[in-house]
Parts: C-alpha cells; sequence; structure tokens
C-alpha cells in the first residue's frame, strides 16, 4: 500500500481534488482512506448523554485510495510538497521502504 496512518496526501480527483491532508485511517478492505479536512458528509444524531442536543453532525468520510498521492518532502526534489507516486524498493538488509517516484528518496511517515 502507497499510503500509511499520518501521512500528508494529496487528493487528486473529485470535490477536493488539489487540497492535502493527514490521513487518519485506513481501510485495506475497502481501499478507502480517510483524510482529515477532505470529504465532509452531513451526519444525523439522535440526543444522548454525549450529545444533549442532537442534530446534524460535520465528520470526514472515506474516499477511494486511488484518489491521493503521498506528498515528498525532499527538498531537493522538482516535487517537493506536491503529491508523488510511491514505489517498493527492498535495502540491502531486506527491509521494504517507500520511495520517490521522481527523486528516488525514501518517504517516512511522520509518527
Amino acid at each position: 500500500m502507497h499510503v500509511r496512518k499520518n501521512d500528508t496526501v494529496q487528493v487528486i480527483a473529485g470535490d477536493d481534488a488539489g487540497k492535502k491532508g493527514k490521513v487518519l485511517n485506513i481501510m485495506t478492505k475497502n481501499k478507502r482512506v480517510i483524510v482529515e479536512g477532505i470529504s465532509y458528509i452531513q451526519k444525523h444524531v439522535k440526543r444522548s448523554e454525549k450529545n444533549p442536543q442532537g442534530g446534524r453532525m460535520q465528520k470526514e468520510a472515506p474516499i477511494s485510495l486511488s484518489n491521493v498521492l503521498v506528498i515528498c518532502q525532499n527538498k531537493s526534489c522538482e516535487k517537493n510538497g506536491k503529491g508523488v507516486r510511491a514505489k517498493q524498493k527492498f535495502l540491502e538488509n531486506g527491509d521494504k521502504v517507500r520511495v520517490c517516484y521522481k527523486c528516488g528518496s525514501e518517504i517516512i511517515a511522520p509518527e
């Protein structure tokens, strides 16, 4: 999978194309992601102890995994701050890492 939790991604298709956000959750079975601040929906909620008023609540909806690209943070990359495709690369010790398709630098997920 080219996206991980806490990655900063850019949306490339849909109503929110061009916007950037942080990945909150990944649904691997459905191949969908929830991105902070992207694709808001209105959810109607009943009154409860948590929400005594009830009414409509705004929350993020999942979008397709194919509609997001990881942002390359390498300063020397021509795509710095923009979405790039990521490829998998095996290191000599056997570890698998994600690599920027343009500059070849390793993409590190912030913790």
